[in-house]
């Protein structure tokens, strides 16, 4: 038995790390607690491993006595005095017996209880070794997918990124290299389970760290952040060094520095654009190449109405309405985006409009007075009543109109 302990001692050190005193322990109180439970109910045991040879002593705490009622808890003076010689009646000796005694279920017990601590020590393992990997990338192989969870291997652990942590049109193969973002550490019956994301945006302010050295070094400063996952991302820099130039540095000499976060992305379209504090200059820094004709800000329910040209209408809104979305969220406001109609685009409209604001007409007379050809005033110059009945208007409506027209031009 003492040659399988210490093979067994030198295994869990030597391939798993866990301490050979560790071990020792949680055998000896394995087989201590199952032995008092099987063959040896009643006596309180002490049981010692040698950790150079593994060998196996166990002794049984007796009372003594002079005279005997339990012998399995009391021992009779003078065989105690053999055991150890000027022992008294009261003190506690110990009597050391055949660990065979202890019986196949203690053994048994003792396997279990090594397994259960193999499996809690890997399980603290995978904690102490990740937990302060929290938030930052790490790279690992893809073993297999189950239902629609993937399942990466780490190296030391095995990883899980669920179905809303990957990204739309990204597919990942069995023994693929992949990097993710170690988002938590979560609690489980089975211990702790380390959730991987690709989707996150703080994947994609990893990968920047990682790339511009301005950023990691805290020089220049990602302000604010929009993504939606393997379309595109929009962030909003600024530097503490006006020397720097926040959105250059991002995108790096002929666009090397975010072509490479591109290509770890899957192509997913980057937009950098340098950051301001007021949402009138950010929403046109956002919206670039498309050029805001008006911009309505509403403080109070933290809205922007936003009009632009028709031809920039489509870029605004971006391929189903992803531009606005991500600009809405990188600003922090609400958006609304519509067409851009200058003044004059309507001439008989705006006619019809100053005829009314002119001559106190109702819109209908005056849309007839346009179609009739007097869109202003001055094109009134001469004209009476019977000019204006032999255009389709009634007596009293001429009579109004031209009594109107002398009234506002006098």
């Amino acid at each position: 038995m003492s040659s399988e302990i210490l093979s067994v001692l030198e295994y869990m050190e030597k391939e798993k790390g866990i301490p050979r005193a560790d071990m020792i322990a949680t055998i000896a109180n394995a087989l201590k607690t199952a032995a008092q439970k099987g063959v040896n109910s009643g006596q309180e045991l002490r049981i010692d491993i040698n950790p150079k040879n593994g060998q196996l002593h166990a002794w049984a705490v007796m009372k003594v006595v002079d005279s005997v009622s339990n012998p399995k808890t009391e021992l009779h003076v003078e065989k105690a005095q053999a055991v150890k010689p000027g022992i008294t009646i009261g003190e506690m000796v110990e009597k050391e017996i055949d660990p065979s005694t202890l019986g196949r279920i203690a053994a048994q017990t003792a396997r279990q209880a090594v397994m259960q601590r193999l499996r809690q020590f890997e399980k603290d393992r995978i904690y102490d070794d990740f937990k302060d990997q929290v938030g930052n990338i790490v790279t690992g192989t893809v073993r297999r997918r189950e239902r629609n969870d993937l399942f990466v291997d780490l190296g030391k652990a095995e990883a899980i990124m669920p179905s809303k942590e990957q990204v739309p049109g990204e597919e990942y193969q069995p023994g693929e290299r992949i990097r993710c973002l170690l988002m938590e550490i979560e609690s489980t019956p089975r211990g702790p389970e380390i959730i991987l994301s690709r989707a996150s945006p703080k994947f994609v302010r990893r990968l920047f760290e990682l790339e511009v050295t301005e950023v990691a070094d805290g020089t220049v400063k990602i302000e604010a952040f929009a993504r939606e996952p393997g379309y595109r991302t929009k962030i909003a820099v600024t530097s503490a060094d006006p020397k720097v130039d926040p959105v250059g540095a991002c995108v790096g000499a002929r666009g090397a520095r975010v072509k490479t976060i591109v290509r770890e992305l899957g192509g997913e379209k980057i937009d950098i654009i340098k950051y301001f504090p007021g949402p009138r200059e950010m929403i046109i820094e956002a919206l670039k190449p498309a050029v805001p004709r008006e911009i309505i800000l509403d403080e109070k329910s933290h809205r922007i109405l936003l009009r632009v040209a028709t031809e920039d209408l489509a870029i605004a809104i971006g391929r189903k309405g992803q531009n606005a979305r991500l600009t809405s969220r990188l600003i922090g406001w609400r958006l609304d985006i519509e067409e851009f109609r200058a003044v004059g685009a309507d001439p008989e409209g705006d006619a019809k409009r100053k005829l009314v604001a002119a001559l106190g007409i109702a819109e209908d007379l005056a849309l007839r007075l346009v179609k009739a050809g007097f869109v202003s005033l001055e094109l009134f110059d001469g004209v009476e009543t019977g000019d204006l009945e032999g255009a389709g208007f009634t007596a009293e409506e001429a009579t109004d109109v031209i009594q109107r027209v002398a009234t506002r031009t006098q």
